[in-house]
């Protein structure tokens, strides 16, 4: 269950596993990422609930990324995400169109051992046109009431930081219930936290209700700051600087290649 080190965490990573990871403001490990662009991860499928930053476009730029799925990539108010706008255009990884309330709805139907989720948001959307996994079908309890089936996302791995674990394997995500969601829905949850709390956080009135239980969480490893330069809610705010620095250096590929040499210790052969 507690892994040693980050490395160790991430090894059962295998390259090609479709990896989920959350949304910038909800616990990303950016800790875990950086080692997984250290190891030379390649093809992953990066399933984003339901949107991603910082952490897809280093995975993207550092060559980690085969698929894409998300309902967009972004720096937020520090601008574009460079190397996902770099990627798409050239064609270099494949993009899978997705909007937030479909994303929930897969891995709600994954969660459940259920083979789709019925959605009605996107019906008339050029989505539906282009996903042969979104069919459109009847309504078999009322006639003339078309809705969307919403193919299972069941992640090889769900991948994400959180404030605090026990030692009984339980990890606490506070308001973040997308995370339960995540680790509903993947065959393995492999999370990095802040704080390992002595007592069962499942016995506590506090932090019970916002536990996700050991039974869901396969490997954990202690990683003290391990969302920065990204901030985790409650503990820690954001390094603008150092987003703001990331964005004006990856606006061009020799730029992001010196990001990585100067910040993950990795030569420019590995970068895109």
């Amino acid at each position: 269950m507690f892994r040693p080190d980050v490395d160790s965490l991430v090894a059962s990573i295998r390259d090609g596993a479709r990896l989920a990871v959350p949304k910038t403001e909800a616990g990303v490990s950016m800790a875990a990422t950086r080692s997984l662009i250290g190891r030379g991860a390649k093809d992953l499928h990066l399933v984003c609930v339901p949107t991603s930053g910082l952490q897809a476009d280093l995975l993207i730029g550092a060559g980690c990324v085969g698929v894409i799925e998300c309902a967009g990539v972004t720096m937020d108010e520090y601008g574009a995400a460079p190397a996902f706008v770099r990627a798409v255009s050239k064609g270099s990884i494949g993009l899978v169109d997705s909007t937030c309330p479909a994303l929930y709805a897969g891995l709600q139907a994954a969660e459940k051992g259920l083979p789709f989720m019925p959605l009605r948001g996107l019906i008339g959307s050029d989505i539906v046109g282009r996903r042969d996994d979104m069919p459109v079908i009847d309504n078999p309890f009322a006639a003339d009431d078309p809705i969307i089936a919403v193919k299972a996302i069941q992640p090889d791995v769900a991948l994400f930081h959180a404030p605090l674990a026990d030692r009984e394997g339980n990890v606490w995500i506070g308001r973040q219930r997308m995370l339960m969601t995540m680790a509903h829905a993947a065959r393995q949850t492999l999370v990095t936290v802040e704080d390992i709390h002595d007592r069962n956080l499942l016995d506590d009135e506090r932090y019970g209700p916002a536990t996700i239980p050991s039974l869901y969480i396969s490997a954990i490893t202690l990683a003290a700051k391990g969302a920065w330069p990204l901030g985790l809610p409650g503990r820690y705010g954001e390094d603008g600087g150092h987003l703001a620095e990331y964005c004006r250096r990856a606006a061009t590929p020799e730029g992001f290649a010196e990001y990585l040499r100067r910040n993950l210790a990795i030569e420019p052969t590995a970068a895109e």
